[in-house]
């Protein structure tokens, strides 16, 4: 078996070939499709590529997957830990992961599938268009404040109140442009992402996934996407600690000898688009009553706002892992919630709205009904509360001395 090792870069790549324990110079390998199309004839079927996780090694797998026997992706972070040296070069990092392979040293990386791959791909471009319309409507702030305009006194600046406001405001004439200019870019990114928000909706219809997540409070559609795009198939983690880890969420640990573990910070390694996404929705689900907001509150009153709610990001972690791996539904999913939210998603995937029809979501229309609902949430906090008010904090387990040895005997 002969083992080639690629280290990537933007317009090139460097690779070796590791047989019989022997090196050997391949050369460099233009990045684009066609040098790569040639390269890969070039190869052998029992060939094992081996390439480092970067924002273009999706398409190279992609050209050399179907030319060898396998294409393995190394996780870089770890890869440069292990063979940290002080002679770098890009001949040497392409040795390197051919030895690391061979040895069976390599840490790799998942390789998602190609639905996986264009989830995260349309994710990845709604969130661009989101902070390109934040940095629109920062720019505008900025200029209204250098000319002494108050604070807006509506809610949305770009709404309909809020630019008749700005109209109305005194500006010399080239700031006034700048900002016509700033608002028309402003609406024709608000269309493109009402575009590819449609393309996502109804993707996310057809995923039974997605709609499970979105049974627990605080997650819609936009984070249960995201979520499902950046975890993929929820097999490959074994428990729930897994997928917390993987998003960053577990604790960082210092233990030496025989002393006791500290924990610290987390450790904020893995997906970190998940991780935002985790805890944006924390800060929503703890605004609803039930077990997570009991959850919330004990914690909160030992550490601190943000330390509970990325601590309520973490058990939503948990939770989710067992809602998917069970294929069920949250227990205290709040129904008419949950259909309003399917509704919603129907109208962003393009359906048709209905006027004057009382569809499914029309029951959170009903004061009665959410009363109802919040209520039985309530039960469930109050539950929470009752089984954790004998709970503790326990410090860690002192050694017996000889002392208290010889007064036990």
């Amino acid at each position: 078996m002969r083992i080639i090792g690629m280290d990537i870069h933007r317009v090139f790549a460097e690779a070796v070939a590791l047989e019989d324990g022997e090196i050997k110079r391949l050369g460099r390998i233009g990045m684009t499709r066609e040098h790569l199309e040639d390269f890969a004839r070039t190869l052998l079927p029992s060939d094992h590529v081996v390439v480092e996780a970067t924002g273009n090694a999706t398409a190279v797998v992609e050209i050399l997957a179907p030319r060898v026997a396998r294409v393995a992706v190394a996780n870089p972070l770890q890869v440069h830990l292990i063979a940290k040296a002080k002679i770098k070069t890009d001949a040497i990092d392409a040795r390197v992961l051919a030895q690391l392979y061979a040895a069976g040293f390599l840490p790799e990386v998942w390789i998602p599938d190609g639905a996986t791959l264009a989830r995260r791909r349309q994710v990845t471009r709604r969130t661009q268009l989101v902070r390109q319309r934040t940095r629109l409507k920062s720019i505008v702030q900025s200029i209204l404040h250098a000319n002494l305009i108050p604070p807006c006194p509506f809610a949305d600046l770009f709404g309909g109140k809020g630019r008749i406001w700005l109209r109305a405001q005194y500006l010399p004439d080239d700031e006034r442009e700048a900002i016509e200019r700033h608002v028309e870019e402003y609406d024709r990114q608000s269309d493109a992402l009402k575009g590819v928000e449609r393309d996502i909706a109804r993707a996310a219809l057809s995923d039974p996934n997605v709609t499970r997540l979105m049974t627990i409070p605080g997650i819609d559609m936009v984070v249960a996407v995201g979520l499902m795009a950046a975890i993929g198939k929820i097999e490959r983690f074994d428990n729930p600690d897994k997928l917390v880890a993987y998003i960053g969420l577990n604790p960082s640990v210092h233990q030496s000898g025989e002393g006791p573990a500290h924990y610290g910070r987390i450790t904020k390694r893995g997906r970190a688009n998940a991780r935002h996404l985790l805890v944006e929705a924390a800060w929503q689900t703890v605004r609803s009553p039930g077990p997570l907001h009991a959850f919330y509150e004990r914690v909160r009153g030992k550490r601190g706002n943000h330390i509970a709610a990325v601590a309520v990001a973490r058990k939503l972690a948990v939770i989710i892992w067992h809602l998917l791996t069970r294929g069920e539904d949250y227990s205290w999913v709040r129904p008419s919630l949950h259909a309003k939210k399917l509704r919603d998603l129907e109208l962003r995937a393009g359906h048709p709205p209905r006027r004057g029809q009382k569809g499914a979501g029309y029951d959170y229309n009903i004061t009665q009904r959410r009363r109802e609902e919040r209520n039985r949430a309530q039960q469930a906090e109050g539950a929470y509360r009752r089984m954790t008010a004998g709970w503790r904090q326990r410090g860690p387990r002192s050694k017996p001395t000889d002392a208290t040895n010889e007064e036990r005997q």
